[in-house]
């Protein structure tokens, strides 16, 4: 290498950055001096910034004593093409060539590209130099050069006037600059560096910018560290070597939204010594961001995409101005690509996780071992990402309570803290604390329903592995069940029960809320809630299941065919979902008979029976009563009413005891609670109504009748 002026300087980002500062300084200098030297009051504009000369004697501290200025722009020249010799790892020279400015040697950036960078860029190092650009520039007034004072100073203000846009139009197409009036006349367009290439050329990573985030290389794990399935691992180390000879350009990874697919992508790209910018996607289809290409060019990073795709979507992958590399993208389980890149694409899903890995997840998180980890890891079916998260929220609980070690409560609380962060704003929670089985009073058969639902949910990772050959490797891990019967008979009771024993939280959609008239959005909505609650792992209930559900109709128009096609995707989904849901109906006969044959329990419940009104009485009324036992049981006999009635009743009466005297329930406000209950239903009550606290007889029975229908 020949020996430059400047060898004493490492050779950095930092470095290169700094003399490549001082020429366009230099040459901006040289073009105040070519305006001062026709000057004849003696206003020069060296005068003006009494700054510039701090600048000038800094750069005599490198060049020869005696140098004419032409000269001096020459010697800058020849000086960094020594220093910068033949090495491409510096930012600036990782940049392509563009057209019609020149390119160097190894095709990038010619010096008059970088050069004018720079000049573009002074401002946002040394605002001085926007007061500079005020005066060269009059009778403009803009604090930032000009596609023409651009061109004049890197070509020379004596050159021909309709080259000087060449340098700045390669720019400008490169992304690496933009215009900030480009209502403007052309020639007047002021220029701006993006502060994201401003920090990629100082060499600083650039920061969280609106719509990207970088992540560093040693962020990331290898392939091998990845607390992933074996088989997924083993291709994941293969992907670096596939990008790298070219035989692909794009990595899919597909997954729910709490794997942490940018931690997949960023092992490949730590494999391929390239960090990540990764990006959304919904904001890069609003508002393109042309400086990522050449960003990543320059900080040797990966871009990674994410969408969010409902069904039926398809996004279409970017064209990167100034970038060649590979590109990662992040999409979940529904949706599809398009574009020049998608042609080539290689595409992994991430499976999910054996209690065996969630196990190992856990324990990476939490930092050490805690005697409740194997039941965490066998009860909380959730993917890497959201097992991270939750075991930082649980070990700061733990430190709540002045311990080291989590328990199976913590780890219960920061899977529900997470839920709410994620689910609230689908769905509505349900509480189930404190309620057990013994306080749902139904007929033995629900019950053996029941319990059957019950040891499905608790064994549906483990009973794949033990089923016969004929089912194949692929089974389902979820639960799908349907309760159906009138409303009050306790299906929504029953399902906060189930999620309670099984130490899950529960979550109900409306159906008959999700449904929207315009075309597509139902699906989206339905995509949304059951991704997130299969994703977080809990209790799906979907009530009013006949609303999307019920028999498909024979197509006459067009709004058949759509609420048809809602129906069917439902079907699908649900087939293939991997949690727990349940369907609640009060009109289980407009069930559509291919949904019912996908369940795997249907739990039929009834109206309650004499005595098992008179269990839910004696549930749901306070201990202290006053109500003799045999008006309890007239009651329970005569009053068919429900569940979900016996309880607003039991309520009614409560109130009215509190409202008395005596404050314990008695007779007669039980009695008027039942009464208060018929007459919202639209019917007569079989209890006689009392008169001045007694019972109507045989002479005041029409007045009683009155008083029944009122």
């Amino acid at each position: 290498m020949t020996n430059s002026a400047f060898d004493h300087l490492p050779r950095t980002a930092r470095s290169h950055f700094l003399l490549l500062m001082y020429a366009a300084v230099y040459r901006l200098l040289y073009t105040v001096h070519m305006l001062d030297s026709g000057v004849q009051d003696g206003t020069t504009v060296h005068g003006e910034f009494p700054f510039l000369g701090g600048y000038f004697d800094e750069m005599l501290r490198f060049m020869p004593g005696e140098i004419t200025w032409e000269a001096g722009w020459q010697w800058w020249r020849d000086e960094l093409a020594r220093w910068e010799g033949d090495q491409r790892d510096l930012p600036l020279l990782r940049l392509p060539a563009i057209t019609g400015s020149g390119t160097s040697e190894a095709g990038g950036l010619s010096l008059d590209g970088r050069l004018a960078l720079l000049l573009v860029g002074l401002v946002e190092e040394d605002s001085r130099f926007g007061t500079v650009f005020v005066r060269v520039q009059q009778p403009l007034t803009g604090r930032r050069p000009t596609v023409e004072l651009v061109g004049q100073v890197i070509r020379g203000a004596d050159e021909n006037g309709l080259d000087d846009k060449s340098v700045c139009t390669g720019l400008l197409a490169l992304g690496v600059v933009e215009a900030v009036n480009p209502d403007a006349a052309r020639a007047e367009w002021a220029l701006r560096v993006p502060p994201e290439v401003w920090d990629a050329i100082r060499g600083d990573p650039p920061g969280l910018q609106a719509g990207w985030t970088y992540h560093a290389p040693e962020q990331f794990p290898t392939a091998t560290q990845l607390l992933l399935p074996d088989h997924f691992v083993r291709r994941l180390a293969q992907a670096p070597g596939v990008l790298s000879s070219g035989k692909a350009n794009t990595l899919v990874v597909r997954g729910t939204a709490g794997a942490d697919r940018v931690r997949v992508l960023g092992s490949v790209a730590r494999a391929l010594g390239r960090a990540i910018i990764s990006v959304d996607g919904a904001v890069l289809a609003e508002r393109p961001l042309r400086s990522l290409g050449p960003v990543c060019t320059m900080t040797r990073a990966m871009p990674v995409v994410s969408y969010d795709l409902g069904p039926g979507e398809t996004a279409s992958l970017p064209e990167l101005a100034g970038y060649d590399g590979p590109l990662g993208v992040i999409l979940g389980m529904e949706g599809g690509l398009q574009g020049k890149r998608a042609e080539s694409a290689l595409s992994l899903t991430m499976p999910p996780l054996k209690a065996e890995q969630r196990l190992r997840c856990w324990l990476d998180g939490l930092g050490g071992p805690s005697p409740d980890l194997p039941e965490i890891a066998e009860r909380f079916h959730l993917p890497d990402g959201h097992i991270r998260r939750a075991a930082a929220t649980a070990t700061a609980y733990a430190a709540l309570d002045g311990r080291t070690q989590v328990t199976l409560a913590d780890a219960q609380e920061a899977c529900r803290a997470l839920n709410r962060q994620l689910l609230d704003t689908l769905a509505t929670h349900l509480d189930g604390d404190g309620l057990s089985w013994d306080m749902l009073v139904v007929s033995d058969g629900v019950v053996d329903r029941l319990g059957e639902l019950e040891r499905r949910c608790r064994y549906r990772e483990r009973l794949p592995e033990r089923l016969g050959p004929a089912f194949g490797s692929g089974s389902n891990l979820g639960v799908r069940a349907l309760l159906t019967g009138p409303s009050g008979t306790g299906k929504t009771l029953a399902a906060r029960i189930l999620a309670a024993e099984l130490g899950m939280d529960l979550y109900r959609v409306d159906l008959a809320a999700v449904v929207n008239k315009y075309i597509g959005e139902t699906e989206k909505n339905l995509h949304r809630v059951l991704s997130t609650a299969e994703d977080l792992d809990v209790v799906l209930l979907l009530d009013e299941g006949d609303a999307l559900l019920g028999t498909r109709t024979e197509v006459r128009s067009s709004n058949d065919r759509y609420a048809n096609l809602e129906t069917n995707y439902l079907l699908q989904r649900l087939e293939n979902y991997q949690g727990i849901v349940l369907i609640t109906t009060n009109a289980g006969e407009n069930i559509d008979s291919a949904f019912q044959r996908r369940m795997d329990v249907v739990v039929n419940f009834v109206t309650p029976q004499a005595e098992e009104r008179w269990h839910i009485w004696q549930l749901h009324l306070p201990e202290a009563h006053s109500v003799d036992q045999s008006v309890l049981e007239r009651i329970a006999v005569r009053c068919a009413m429900t569940g979900g009635q016996i309880r607003n009743a039991a309520q009614l009466a409560t109130l009215l005891a509190l409202d008395s005297r005596a404050g314990v329930v008695s007779e007669a406000h039980l009695e008027q609670a039942v009464h208060s209950e018929y007459r919202k239903a639209g019917a007569t009550s079989p209890l006689q109504p009392r008169q001045n606290g007694h019972r109507a007889g045989r002479r005041n029975g029409m007045a009683a009748m009155v008083d029944a229908l009122s």
